[in-house]
């Protein structure tokens, strides 16, 4: 970093577009920054989060009929969820933005804009979480005791500047939800059941990606946003022996959102801006304009 600093050049992963539109919001780049972790995601939990859970419910055959499983969500803490698990990915993934954000300071950096979170398999073992993005200061401001992340792109950024708001930082909502294969979900996803919903997997599906964003609103305060703006979520579906019974699975979702918390600084005034003036770079409507504006025989 003192090398970049000395050298009096800087490199980004900023498009032309990009650059043009982070220089109109009073911003300039002073580098790219990178950070990383490799974790080895071993322990996921115990046993089967949702087996046993059901026991008792009532169902469609009363309250002695068939057993019903429940959907088990990380968030709620349940005896044999994968809390652990959803623990080491946040904690893997704000490792890497940490020293992506140092980066940034010893730049002389104010933020982060369009950071890329990715996870990659490493070659000896594990899983490397890496953010990768462009430091960019505002020239003459004081610098920030932690400078802002955000996965803004570069034009996305420069509009919530001149309306008024602040990227705060990047804010995760994780969860890993479990489900047992009962009686009722086995028979729904028979051959020859015919063209039904199959209930378990909709409330897997819907109530993990609830616990994600719960999580998420609470990142969101935490870090005193207002709110935030998402860029992507993910859903992962997978499944594996049950290993409480034996010839049952279980399956699981990992719901993963990521988005840019914001602030208001300030309200923009209406009439405030000049409106931008439009070319066309068709020579026939350029011609018609001419005509309407009395300039047909100019140049």
């Amino acid at each position: 970093m003192a090398e970049i600093r000395r050298s009096g050049t800087w490199g980004s992963a900023l498009t032309a577009d990009e650059f043009t539109a982070i220089r109109s919001a009073g911003f300039e780049p002073v580098g790219q920054v990178l950070g990383a972790a490799v974790f080895n995601i071993g322990y996921r939990g115990y046993g089967c989060p949702s087996f046993g859970y059901g026991l008792g419910r009532v169902g469609a055959y009363g309250s002695y009929g068939p057993y019903q499983s429940v959907t088990a969500v990380s968030g709620a803490g349940t005896l044999g969820s994968y809390a652990p698990l959803v623990k080491t990915l946040y904690q893997a993934r704000r490792t890497a933005i940490g020293r992506m954000t140092a980066e940034c300071q010893e730049l002389g950096g104010h933020g982060v804009v369009g950071v890329s979170l990715t996870i990659g398999g490493f070659p000896a073992g594990g899983l490397e979480f890496k953010a990768i993005g462009t430091a960019v200061r505002a020239p003459g401001a004081k610098a920030l005791k932690s400078p802002f992340t955000s996965d803004l792109s570069g034009q996305d950024f420069a509009k919530l500047i001149m309306a008024g708001w602040v990227p705060v930082g990047l804010v995760l909502g994780i969860s890993v939800g479990a489900r047992h294969d009962d009686w009722v979900t086995v028979n729904q996803t028979r051959w020859g059941s015919g063209n039904i919903e199959v209930n378990g997997y909709t409330e897997l599906v819907n109530q993990t990606r609830h616990d994600a964003r719960l999580q998420l609103e609470r990142d969101v305060a935490n870090r005193g946003g207002d709110g935030v703006v998402v860029q992507r979520m993910t859903v992962r579906v997978g499944e594996h022996e049950c290993p409480m019974q034996e010839g049952r699975r279980d399956h699981l979702v990992e719901a993963t959102i990521i988005g840019t918390a914001i602030a208001q600084f300030g309200r923009r005034q209406q009439g405030a801006q000049r409106p931008l003036a439009i070319m066309s770079l068709d020579p026939q409507r350029r011609q018609a304009a001419r005509v309407r504006l009395g300039g047909a025989g100019e140049a």
